[in-house]
């Protein structure tokens, strides 16, 4: 009975699939040298009226635009009869075709030389494909099927590693546009490893130089991390066709980048050829594969549905990023992959960013998320103040996730971010109910009372007060406290070269050379009067001096001297340590989540 009722269902989705109208596309390399690809993509059984062919402004994952049509170029189309069809540009990134027949085929070249987790790059190491950076698509037809066929150069020893569904050969299956556009591919001569969990595989696709004892090893810290995040979370969610795969593409023509996609994640990293593969982006490997409950799954209300025409714009990134990117890290420790002492030391980065910034006079947790269309690897050539308006919200969200998990654990009945994140994966996750801000408060109010869920957003997410780190780190056995307590600061780093002092940044507000009135187009010639031509460091004059000690600082502003009068204050930056060198069981359940 069992074969008998797979028989039907094998029948009925495989009539359903020839009953649609499927898009079909193909692509081919054959001047990769150049760094081309060459598109083709076939409509049929197509309305009577003008096919609006666009090309995405953003892609799964980011929130800035970023205007794919820039490389597009060589269109063309034609009808089902090889007769040309008339094209016209309504916008940049806009094909208009008309007189067709029901068929149009629409070619194109497209210059792709980016590899990243945005962008497509093609040449003879491989064909790195990012779909919203190398396909076009139409307007109208997007809940159609999708078939692609990647003609691959055997003559490299190329293969295809996606989470798309494969057919027959090079050829592979999407269930509608966003699947298709929500899928990149890698095709080179790459390593392959997978392993089963649960009845699933994990699967990984590595571009790069190296032995199979590397690769073997690699994998090995690779499946520690998804198991312990399997932990947490309490289960792996039911992946697309029962894989999941990670695209590593670490080459010195690629750049630095993580991106999450429903069931596979890009990892890029310009790791020279002849560099052991170690443990090369570890921590994005672990932050992407979070994202599979936490972003892919747990998903923000307000970016369903992914708009690929305009930015797309979120306050819960402080959640949806900034908890992962606490997870990052700990998952890590965990996974033995880092020391407990390195997981500790490492926090004050963090920590230091958001309690030392003046962007919290501006913006919350939530208002600094909304900032993700302006700096999510989105490009500007006006000077901005971002080192004084805009925290990340990947930072600010992490210490404020590390804040919510040791306040939980301070409660009474075993609290712990673990088991709430499995609660918000059971109502939001695995359910895939898109969810708001006040979802996840409310979510905290059942799991820890309506009193603390209330006092923890009103303070920290829907205004920018800082938790008592120093308390909460005390409760696990950690020390939080001044860095350099007595040592003098001027509050914004200076850059020394050829005896004159400029600003790594615009001033920080707040700080003894904001207040003197000293900007970033200045030319410091002294400090406590002494030339900055006899020292390589700043700190060099520093260290004769203490906090609240007033001295002068001699610059140049467009060739007039100047000299005025700074209060130097203590250095304000952090640090975080193990208290003594003996164990602690509350910070071992907490790190260890023994």
């Amino acid at each position: 009975m069992k074969k008998v009722l797979l028989t039907i269902v094998f029948t009925l989705t495989s009539f359903l699939l020839f009953a649609q109208t499927v898009t079909r596309y193909e692509v081919s390399f054959g001047n990769a040298v150049h760094h081309e690809a060459e598109v083709s993509i076939t409509y049929t059984n197509l309305e009577n009226k003008v096919l609006e062919i666009r090309m995405s402004r953003t892609s799964p994952g980011r929130y800035a635009l970023h205007e794919f049509a820039k490389n597009v170029y060589g269109v063309k189309a034609t009808d089902g009869d090889g007769n040309e069809l008339e094209i016209t540009r309504p916008d940049p990134r806009q094909w208009n075709v008309s007189g067709h027949n029901g068929t149009v085929i629409f070619e194109y070249t497209l210059f792709a030389n980016r590899g990243d987790g945005t962008y497509s790059q093609v040449d003879e190491t491989h064909a790195h494909l990012n779909m919203p950076a190398t396909f076009a698509w139409a307007r109208d037809y997007e809940h159609r099927p999708i078939e692609i066929t990647f003609d691959i150069r055997e003559d490299l020893n190329w293969k295809i590693a996606t989470q798309l569904k494969p057919l027959s050969g090079t050829t592979y299956y999407a269930r509608d546009l966003y699947y298709f556009l929500d899928s990149p591919v890698e095709i080179a001569d790459f390593h392959e490893r997978q392993e089963s969990i649960d009845g699933q595989l994990i699967k990984m696709a590595l571009h790069t130089p190296a032995t199979d004892s590397e690769v073997d090893e690699y994998f090995g810290k690779v499946m520690a991390i998804v198991n312990v995040q399997k932990d947490i979370f309490g289960e792996l969610p039911e992946f697309d066709y029962d894989e999941y795969v990670f695209l590593n593409c670490f080459m010195p023509n690629a750049s630095g980048d993580g991106m999450e996609h429903r069931n596979s994640t890009i990892v890029t990293n310009s790791k020279p050829l002849d560099e052991p593969l170690g443990e090369t982006s570890i921590g994005t490997i672990s932050h992407e594969f979070v994202h599979v409950w936490n972003v892919e799954r747990i998903r923000p209300a307000s970016l369903e549905p992914f708009d690929f025409e305009e930015a797309n714009m979120s306050g819960e990134l402080w959640f949806a990023e900034g908890f992962t990117s606490y997870y990052t890290n700990l998952i890590l420790a965990r996974a033995g992959i880092r020391t407990e002492a390195e997981y500790v030391n490492g926090l004050s980065g963090g920590l230091n960013y958001v309690f030392n910034h003046p962007g919290r006079q501006y913006f919350s947790p939530v208002e600094m998320s909304y900032q993700a269309p302006f700096v999510d690897a989105a490009r500007s050539v006006d000077p901005v103040n971002r080192e004084n308006t805009f925290i990340s919200y990947y930072t600010y969200g992490s210490v404020l996730g590390l804040a919510l998990d040791l306040s939980l654990r301070n409660l009474n009945g075993n609290k712990n971010l673990d088991d709430f994140m499995k609660l918000v994966w059971r109502e939001f996750g695995k359910t895939e109910v898109a969810y708001t801000n006040r979802d996840i408060e409310a979510t905290l109010a059942d799991y820890a009372g309506e009193e603390f869920a209330a006092g923890f957003f009103s303070k920290y997410i829907f205004d920018s007060q800082m938790p008592d780190y120093e308390h909460l780190f005390e409760s696990v056995g950690v020390a939080f406290g001044k860095e350099n307590p007595g040592k003098a600061s001027l509050g914004t780093a200076i850059s020394i070269e050829n005896g004159v002092g400029t600003l790594r940044s615009n001033a920080i507000k707040g700080s003894p050379i904001y207040n003197a009135g000293i900007s970033e187009a200045d030319k410091i010639l002294s400090i406590a009067r002494t030339s900055l031509s006899q020292v390589n460091d700043v700190d060099e004059i520093l260290a004769d001096h203490k906090p609240g000690d007033e001295i002068e600082i001699t610059f140049t502003r467009r060739g007039k001297q100047n000299t005025v009068n700074v209060e130097l204050i203590e250095d304000p930056r952090f640090s975080t340590s193990i208290i003594g060198n003996s164990s602690n069981p509350d910070r071992s359940n907490w790190i260890k989540a023994n």
